[in-house]
């Protein structure tokens, strides 16, 4: 996960489309289904929310989000891979390489049933705690699971998730045990973490940004290698100790395999485009996003190292899904 993050903050630049071409004036031709395989109000969604109307401009015809939750994402990633009326798309995140290693039985394969736009945005990962948990600092919540084995709980986003693995590379790199509770989505682990239910979370900035704002929580550290922009005040993980940890959960947009590479150069067009705009990524940075905007084989690239990388952690973790 370390070297996938920082090959993710290191390499992939943001590149303004040389011009938008208008060869693909008669595509779409109606309202295009943006399928996000998770719940409202997490972090892809909020993010899907914020570029796609951008890109609605960009190409003539509204994006509509739509969310089809369960099976880890998988559900609404195979309504995608079966789709065949040319304007359903996916916003898929971890889970589009992590899946492939974890689940048996699917109906589609994630390596060739899609046709990878561009990774949009990554979301730091960010551990939070309960007001009345006494750690002020990541140290001291290390100090606590250490002198409590097994017993403080940590939520994340659901098992097999970004915030799952991020947690269980945390804990080998710290030598804790905690309980780990998978939940439906950050923003119902961060509700629980407002609620009292868990003692922290391991899960994005955008999750769990809310709760922290509403004074609900408070954060001890971000996933990133260099503190987010967002939130200059909290440390990272590895400037706590742990140098050269990092982990984040991402999003990207991809097509049905058998999309005409034209509508796919049209998608990553008005996708760079919309993150080129200042009002854009200033609401994605402030929501706590980091803007990206790769062209499509370079977003080939990184899901191919990334399921690779995943694949392993899930075998060496002994991960099984839920």
């Amino acid at each position: 996960m370390n070297s996938l993050s920082r090959r993710a903050l290191g390499a992939l630049a943001l590149a303004l489309p040389a011009g938008a071409s208008r060869a693909q004036a008669t595509w779409p031709n109606r309202s295009v289904r943006v399928i996000v395989p998770f719940t409202a109000g997490g972090a892809a969604d909020s993010a899907a929310r914020v570029v796609t109307p951008r890109m609605t401009e960009r190409l003539g015809q509204s994006l509509l989000v739509e969310n089809r939750t369960g099976a880890s994402g998988s559900l609404g990633g195979g309504e995608v891979a079966r789709a065949t009326d040319g304007h359903t798309l996916l916003w898929d995140a971890s889970s589009h390489i992590v899946n492939p290693a974890l689940l048996r039985g699917l109906p589609f394969d994630y390596a060739t049933a899609f046709a990878p736009v561009g990774l949009v945005v990554l979301f730091p990962s960010a551990v939070a705690v309960k007001n009345d948990f006494p750690a002020r600092s990541l140290q001291d919540f290390v100090a606590a699971a250490k002198a409590q084995p097994g017993t403080l709980t940590v939520g994340t986003q659901g098992n097999a998730t970004a915030g799952h693995l991020g947690l269980i590379a945390f804990m080998r790199r710290a030598g804790i045990d905690v309980v780990h509770v998978p939940y439906r989505g950050g923003a119902a682990a961060a509700q629980d973490l407002a609620a009292g239910n868990v003692d922290a979370v391991f899960t994005t900035l955008v999750s769990a940004g809310p709760v922290v704002d509403g004074g609900r929580g408070r954060f001890l550290a971000v996933g990133t290698l260099e503190r987010v922009s967002s939130r200059p005040d909290v440390p990272t993980i590895a400037e706590q100790g742990y140098p050269g940890f990092a982990s984040n959960e991402w999003a990207g947009l991809f097509a049905p395999a058998a999309t005409p590479a034209a509508h796919v150069q049209a998608l990553s067009d008005a996708m760079v485009a919309a993150l080129s705009e200042t009002p854009v990524r200033e609401r994605l940075v402030q929501i706590g996003c980091i803007p990206v905007g790769s062209r499509p084989a370079e977003f080939a690239r990184f899901l191919a190292e990334g399921r690779a990388e995943m694949a392993a952690l899930v075998r060496e973790a002994n991960i099984r899904a839920d």
